[in-house]
């Protein structure tokens, strides 16, 4: 028998081999805060909650889906007494569909964050059971700059935990990627996000309304915001205030929703004051949207396939200078029968976020493939508003592309009804008067938000009087893009 010191470390590695499967199989859970507050504690009470809101809702919105996929929703947050039955209109759009991963995006009520802030938790805990995070969240964790862990956060924060027994009813084999936003870029927090998303993925921006406005003026104040929403029109939301406590979340929605050519539909709006304990002098506003693909017939590229075709336009570009074969990986991306269709493409060249080319085609004869590659060389080296790309300048340009519908006569009776037609921030425009013609890409509703300044800008382009369009009946055709960047970082 040997001594205590020699039993004592035998008996270490022992136990360590016992528990070696506890140690690896061990979760970090995210336990619930605000059940019993926002939403019941217990399980059954929670189900017959959600079940009664769900049955309250319209019964057609359950035997008559929208056959196009949800791409993201937007949920309020409040307590399930005060909001629940808008949400559950939203929750109900869901119906018949299939997601394997939500990323569920929520406004910081609590610990005044900049950027992102995710759990380091490994699942969230509901009265409905355990769901677990994604393994993409990793993918962002590795961004430190724009994700952090915030403890304060994880204690208190209910935007996300609120709606996650909602998705637990409907969409019971999910994985979450919880995400919790404060003041950021919107661009680059997009550009984060996007690379998650694919065909069993669904975005959900929780957020709330106007705060603390009598009913009138909350009524007011909201179809304004909804408004800016439908217009996907992140900017104008965020230039005033009260619209909405997901104000960054959403913006980032919206953004998202630019470049993949979704639209939101209202499902239901309501305000607190509806509730029996609500208060008409002080109400909180609450929505539920949901996100479609604005035309199903259209060919709609995941972001992967848009990233090989960047890198295409990238290598095109190259090749001017230097007869470098394409790498394998890249030439067997550029294989998928996808690429082969039809469509319009631009590519948009920018140095130091200044323009320094932009080439496309509006029809669509050509495969998406070929119209990338030369569009890519033209735009480099044949914009006569600029010099030839040199060698020097390659490093330092950006590369955008954009991915066309096929145009549409837009109808129209006189200039105001036209300004009623037109959809900022989804539209792109042709014009065409007589022998000229130009175009405005979609994206150049950033520069120019006023529909006013929008069309008068695109007749002086086509060199015409900025004002024709107010006199005469113009030839007007509108078409909608998606469009891929080169992501920050991105190696070539």
């Amino acid at each position: 028998m040997g001594t205590f010191r020699q039993r004592v470390s035998f008996s270490i590695p022992l136990l360590l081999l016992i528990l070696w499967p506890t140690l690896i199989l061990a979760q970090s859970v995210r336990e619930p805060v605000w059940d019993g507050l926002f939403y019941p504690a217990q399980r059954q009470e929670l189900h017959s909650t959600i079940n009664n809101l769900l049955n309250q809702a319209p019964k057609e919105a359950l035997n008559q889906p929208d056959p196009r996929p949800v791409r993201a929703l937007v949920l309020p947050h409040a307590g399930y007494v005060f909001s629940g039955p808008t949400a559950a209109k939203g929750i109900l759009s869901l119906h018949g569909q299939q997601y394997s991963k939500v990323i569920l995006l929520g406004p910081d009520h609590h610990a005044g964050l900049k950027n992102g802030c995710i759990t380091n938790k490994d699942a969230y805990e509901t009265p409905l059971g355990r769901i677990p995070l994604h393994r993409d969240v990793s993918k962002l964790r590795q961004q430190t700059e724009l994700f952090q862990e915030n403890i304060l956060s994880d204690q208190k924060e209910h935007s996300l935990e609120v709606i996650i027994p909602l998705l637990q009813h409907v969409l019971p084999n999910i994985e979450i990627i919880p995400v919790v936003i404060g003041p950021t870029d919107i661009a680059t927090m997009a550009a984060a996000i996007a690379p998650l998303l694919d065909d069993t993925t669904l975005i959900v921006v929780s957020s709330d309304l106007s705060h603390y406005l009598d009913e009138a003026a909350a009524h007011s104040q909201d179809k304004e915001t909804l408004a800016m929403i439908q217009r996907l029109d992140d900017l104008s939301l965020r230039q005033s205030p009260n619209r909405a406590c997901g104000i960054w979340p959403l913006s980032v929605l919206l953004h998202l929703a630019r470049d993949l050519d979704w639209q939101p539909q209202l499902l239901h709006y309501s305000t607190s004051a509806e509730s029996a304990h609500g208060d008409p002098s002080r109400v909180v506003g609450y929505a539920a949207l949901a996100f479609y693909c604005t035309d199903p017939s259209k060919i709609g590229l995941s972001m992967s396939q848009g990233q090989s075709l960047v890198r295409l336009a990238r290598h095109s570009i190259r090749t001017h200078f230097s007869k470098a074969s394409m790498n394998e990986e890249l030439a067997e991306e550029l294989a998928d029968p996808a690429l082969q269709a039809r469509q319009g493409t631009f590519v948009t060249l920018t140095k130091n976020g200044q323009l320094r080319g932009c080439i496309g085609n509006l029809n669509g004869n050509t495969p998406i493939l070929t119209s990338i590659q030369r569009n890519a060389h033209l735009a480099a080296f044949s914009d006569h508003r600029f010099a030839p790309l040199s060698i020097e300048e390659l490093p330092e340009i950006t590369i955008e592309i954009s991915i066309l519908s096929h145009p549409h006569t837009l109808p129209y009776t006189d200039s105001n009804d036209l300004l009623h037609k037109l959809r900022p921030h989804i539209d792109g425009v042709i014009l065409r008067h007589g022998k000229v013609s130009a175009t405005f890409l979609p994206q150049v509703w950033q520069q120019l938000p006023r529909p006013t300044d929008f069309l008068s800008y695109l007749c002086h382009k086509a060199g015409l009087a900025s004002d024709i369009w107010l006199h005469e009946k113009i030839d007007i055709e509108t078409y909608q893009v998606q469009y891929f960047h080169e992501e920050k970082g991105q190696e070539f």
